[in-house]
């Protein structure tokens, strides 16, 4: 019996709010908060339709430090569920710092002024973490992820090194839209346009944005679709953390379409984070992009198709070479008839519920700050293919 403070109340937030209230005997109360309370309130209300469950919903500004802290000695939560923004994350650890509650976030922190993946910022609190005897669970989504604990999960039971890792990660569902993002638009973009960058032989080696890209042939119908080289934070605990790892990349699809309203929008300006002048005032482009986007919670009754997100290894067990897929495939429609949400959303969030109960119910429990390949992967996985996420192994 536990209490749970969820922070973002946009798509990811929503699925979070209605998994955890499927299960009441981990989650016995849930309070949300944004700085939008009315799209707490609408979240509550689809939970409170579809389950019976009653949210408690607040408002707060995450930014700020004192605000977080004071909400938190007021509802006294055992454990602070962060999917808000990535410009948040220290704020929100700062608060649980103060107030001795555990953290748990989806993404690593990014600076607003920079567009980088970097885990420094997070992992320079692991000893103040330890001294305060609270956990922080970084990347508890589903990339990063359930990506991790497929790595840890193949490297316990199926390998006795990894020595090649390719995350792909796939979405062949269709909005409809001329140019849409899955997720939060100003995050969304500044992820793809920064420079590629993987791990090879002991060293990070960078490439131009979108540069280098692969046919995969995907799994159950999905078929062949082109995929492009990125940079994505998992990767940099992964190349820590796994044994005899040589190579380690991360690829995701994107449309033709949607890859030439991107260029457009880069080449006229409209992707760049900095200030610009405006009508005597400052505005940051992206942002005003953002604004004038589809809001991706909207794309959920849009969306039809699915996704397909998995990881390939390569390396050897019991001195013989070996070669393994495992991955999930999630529905849009299917995700939209349970939570109301588009399967971007729902691969993200059902991940976040379920780091939630590992750590509410102590089977993940440790003081200082981890990265979600440290802990056992078994638990974790058993509970994805109960709560929506169903994968699938195959030998290569």
């Amino acid at each position: 019996m536990s209490h749970v403070l969820i922070i973002g109340a946009g798509g990811v937030g929503s699925v979070v709010v209605h998994k955890c209230a499927q299960i009441p005997e981990v989650f016995s109360k849930i309070t949300l908060a944004s700085r939008t309370v009315s799209k707490c309130e609408a979240i509550a209300a689809s939970v409170k339709e579809r389950t019976g469950v009653q949210v408690a919903v607040e408002r707060l500004d995450a930014d700020k430090v004192a605000d977080t802290v004071a909400l938190i000695k007021r509802i006294k939560p055992d454990l602070l569920l962060n999917v808000a923004l990535p410009y948040q994350d220290l704020a929100l650890m700062d608060a649980c710092l103060e107030t001795g509650v555990d953290y748990l976030d989806t993404a690593n922190y990014e600076p607003p002024d920079v567009a980088k993946f970097e885990y420094k910022w997070q992992w320079a609190y692991k000893e103040r973490f330890e001294k305060a005897n609270i956990m922080a669970l970084l990347g508890s989504g589903f990339d990063p992820g359930v990506t991790n604990v497929y790595c840890a999960w193949a490297q316990k039971h199926h390998f006795d090194e990894i020595h090649q890792l390719d995350i792909i990660d796939c979405n062949a569902g269709d909005h409809g839209q001329h140019f849409a993002t899955n997720f939060n638009p100003e995050i969304n973009i500044r992820e793809i346009t920064q420079r590629g960058r993987y791990w090879e032989h002991g060293e990070w080696v960078e490439t131009d944005p979108l540069s280098w890209s692969m046919t995969y042939d995907f799994p159950e119908g999905i078929g062949p679709k082109k995929c492009y080289l990125m940079y994505h934070e998992e990767l940099e605990s992964l190349v820590q953390n796994l044994k005899g790892l040589k190579r380690a990349r991360f690829w995701m699809t994107f449309s033709e379409n949607y890859l030439t309203h991107l260029r457009v929008l880069e080449n006229v300006g409209m992707t760049r984070i900095d200030p610009v002048k405006y009508q005597g005032g400052e505005i940051v482009p992206i942002q005003f992009l953002k604004a004038v986007l589809p809001e991706p919670a909207s794309l959920g009754p849009l969306t039809r198709g699915r996704t397909c997100i998995g990881c390939v290894f390569s390396g050897v067990k019991d001195g013989k070479a070996k070669r393994m897929y495992i991955y999930n495939i999630c529905s849009h429609e299917e995700a939209y008839r349970e939570v109301g949400s588009q399967a971007i959303s729902y691969t993200t969030g059902v991940p976040a519920m379920i780091g939630a109960k590992m750590m509410l119910q102590g089977r993940w429990q440790r003081a200082g700050v981890w990265n979600m390949e440290e802990f056992d992967p078994d638990p974790f996985m058993a509970d994805l293919n109960a709560h929506g996420l169903p994968w699938t192994v195959v030998e290569l």
